[in-house]
């Protein structure tokens, strides 16, 4: 049997028996004690000088602790008067007898005497505890004041020297990073601060700073006064990682790109605004718009997608933890991007697809608008924010060749008409110059602008980047990662783009998978089959080329030849090399789509037929083009209208009108195919007889 404490309800008054004495408790314990003693020496006959001697001792020991702990002299006076009069009572008391009223009145007066002083006492103790703190406020607060009035005697005597302004120094903020200071300053008459700002290399070199410190002036609380912030700690130099923070975000309440100079973070806010990131190969760029896929993968009312021409370099690190997360443990990861395009037509239907969206979302979500009250789309989890990074767009707008030109005009059309519904852009370029920046499209909505200069001067124009700044120089940031940045909460200033790695990536990816919303159901709809299918294994087939493995052991016999060296390319394999034990990609591809398919309602491309191998054809085997393939589509487009049509589902027969122009299907093959979707999930069939429709499993009625 076993027994169990159960909790007791204590009742009375609760005792704490560690607590030390206060006036009242030791005053009791002093009399009683004082009381027990000399009861009991009076009867036993003790010798009453044994109590003096004992109370003399205690006097002795208490007045050494005290001043051990620094109280005053007034707390050590009634420690030891205390001990002193408790052990002349005593031993008066063994003499005479403490049972007499003149003994319990004389004792009672006592302890009234020593609790009221040790009152008194206590109070004073800690008035005086309080003044102590407060003299070691004032010397500190001192100390600080005469290096502030240093300071600001040598900036005032500085800026003279140097700008020709007489400065009235209000005050002086250290910042908490201990990485520099800011003045605030008062200036003369008419005076404006962009008069100190643009001699502020000439400042920084006056007061001798070290390389990547920096003096910059900017507006104060008004248009007389101004900030004079000074970097006085190189913090550009070193790499900075990444915060290992992968806490939620929201379009909201800003993305953080970087630090400051003062260790501050540099929070972007991209709910209205374009952005636009300049750097030369070599500065950072790469790794800044990591930084920025980052920040987008964190929030919680973002989806990203992401044009990269150049092999799709951008996206790749976001998508790749998603192809290998199960076969690593087994659990759902979704890629950190929502969508990829690595060459011109995908990139196009990735543009059309967003500008549908955008113009839909004008006209089915008005009443949503109407009930808060605002013009602009109400950005939330359910419906959330498209950003759209474009690794080198603004050369895609500069460039002559005619397929980019219509991409440029698309983007264009993006920037131009979607902000209040909810798509933006990011665009980025390799130089300042005013052939990149020569569209007033993009200077008109690209406020938010990071210009990575890693020491580069040539094409790096700062005053058309951030025009009217004062004082920005591409020497002062000669570091990879560093340069300026300019929102319109803050003005361009020096920064730091955090270092982040592959690892790391993957770690975020994993970390926020969860966290990403999904397109909004009006959206997807008139995005149509181009986003619905942006998974699928012939559009991500290229991905999986990425994946470089070690050369092939000789073969063991003439009849097992080595394929030669170069890339693995899919298409190019035989058709029974699909099923060989070594094509990790194809397993690896196959799970992906696997998941896909349950998260975004597409279905993986069908096997090849068991009923007889296929025939050999000479030359490329083209897996593009062979039979399968072409079925495999036709299914995709059929399953694409069965979601389209949502909850009201549809037929075999509406299918197969809706399929005829582009495949040519007939209703027994799609009939076949609906009856498996029926069977395995995918849809849910309703009703019988001529009124049977299917339902994508997405859109069927909730079972109780």
């Amino acid at each position: 049997m076993t027994t169990t404490d159960t909790p007791t309800t204590a009742s009375g008054p609760v005792w704490d028996w560690a607590a030390g004495h206060g006036p009242v408790t030791g005053a009791l314990s002093a009399t009683t004690g004082a009381f027990a003693l000399a009861t009991t020496g009076a009867a036993t006959g003790m010798p009453p000088n044994w109590a003096l001697a004992v109370g003399a001792a205690g006097a002795i020991g208490h007045t050494i602790s005290t001043f051990r702990e620094r109280l005053s002299a007034r707390t050590a006076s009634l420690r030891a008067s205390s001990w002193l009069l408790g052990a002349g009572w005593t031993t008066w008391a063994m003499t005479s007898g403490p049972l007499t009223w003149a003994a319990i009145g004389s004792l009672a007066a006592l302890g009234v005497g020593i609790g009221t002083a040790a009152r008194s006492t206590a109070l004073y103790e800690d008035a005086r505890e309080l003044e102590l703190i407060a003299l070691a406020d004032r010397q500190v607060s001192a100390e600080l004041q005469a290096e502030r009035r240093t300071l600001a005697a040598e900036w005032v005597e500085r800026v003279q020297r140097v700008c020709n302004v007489t400065l009235t120094v209000l005050a002086i903020e250290k910042w908490p990073t201990g990485t520099g200071f800011t003045i605030d300053a008062e200036l003369p008459g008419a005076t404006t601060y962009d008069q100190i700002a643009r001699d502020s290399a000439r400042l920084s070199a006056d007061a001798r700073l070290p390389h990547g410190c920096t003096v910059a002036a900017t507006p104060g609380i008004h248009q007389g006064r101004v900030l004079i912030d000074v970097s006085t700690v190189n913090v550009l130099a070193g790499e900075i990682p990444y915060p290992a923070d992968y806490s939620r975000l929201s379009i909201h309440t800003g993305l953080p790109w970087g630090v400051r100079s003062d260790g501050r973070e540099v929070l972007t806010y991209l709910r209205e605004q374009c952005a636009l990131v300049v750097g030369p190969t070599g500065s950072g760029k790469t790794n800044m718009v990591h930084n920025i896929i980052s920040g987008f993968a964190r929030a919680e009312d973002i989806l990203t997608f992401v044009i990269d021409l150049n092999a799709g370099s951008a996206g790749l690190p976001w998508v790749r933890p998603a192809l290998n997360a199960t076969s690593n443990n087994g659990t759902e990861t979704r890629p950190g991007i929502d969508w990829l395009a690595s060459t011109p037509e995908e990139a196009a239907l990735m543009l059309d697809a967003a500008i549908r969206i955008g113009k839909h979302r004008k006209v089915v979500y008005q009443d949503l608008m109407a009930r808060e009250n605002t013009d602009l789309l109400p950005i939330s989890a359910q419906i959330p924010q498209i950003m759209i990074l474009i690794d080198e767009g603004a050369e895609i707008l500069m460039s002559n060749d005619p397929q980019m030109r219509k991409l440029a005009d698309k983007i264009l059309e993006v920037i131009r008409q979607l902000r209040a519904m909810g798509i933006r852009t990011v665009l980025t370029a390799l130089g300042a110059t005013g052939a990149v920046l020569g569209n007033l499209m993009i200077r008109r909505e690209a406020k938010a602008r990071v210009c990575l200069t890693g020491g580069e001067v040539e094409g790096m124009d700062l005053g058309k980047i951030f025009p009217g700044a004062r004082g920005l120089k591409p020497e002062q940031a000669p570091f990879q990662g560093a340069g300026f940045i300019g929102t319109p909460e803050s003005a361009p200033g020096l920064f730091k783009s955090w270092r982040i790695l592959p690892q790391q990536i993957a770690d975020i990816v994993h970390a926020t998978s969860e966290r990403h919303p999904r397109l909004d159901d009006a959206s997807v709809k008139v995005a149509g089959p181009a986003y619905v299918r942006r998974w699928d294994t012939t559009r991500i087939a290229w991905m999986n080329t990425t994946t470089v493995t070690e050369a092939p052991a000789a073969p063991a016999s003439d009849e097992q030849p080595m394929r030669s060296g170069g890339l693995n390319l899919s298409a190019l394999r035989d058709a029974p090399a699909a099923a060989s034990p070594g094509s990790d990609e194809d397993a690896l591809a196959a799970k992906f789509m696997a998941q896909i398919d349950a998260q975004f309602g597409t279905t993986t491309e069908s096997g090849p037929e068991a009923d007889g191998e296929p025939e050999q054809a000479h030359g490329l085997n083209l897996s593009a083009f062979r039979n399968e393939q072409q079925d495999s589509e036709a299914r995709q487009a059929a399953l694409t209208v069965l979601l389209a049509a949502g909850a009201e589902g549809t037929g075999a027969s509406a299918i197969a009108r809706a399929l005829a122009d582009t495949h040519g299907t007939t209703r027994q093959t799609i009939a076949g195919w609906l009856k498996e979707w029926a069977e395995d999930g995918t849809a849910v069939r309703i009703g019988t007889g001529t009124k049977t429709r299917y339902v994508h499993h997405r859109h069927a009625p909730t079972q109780d």
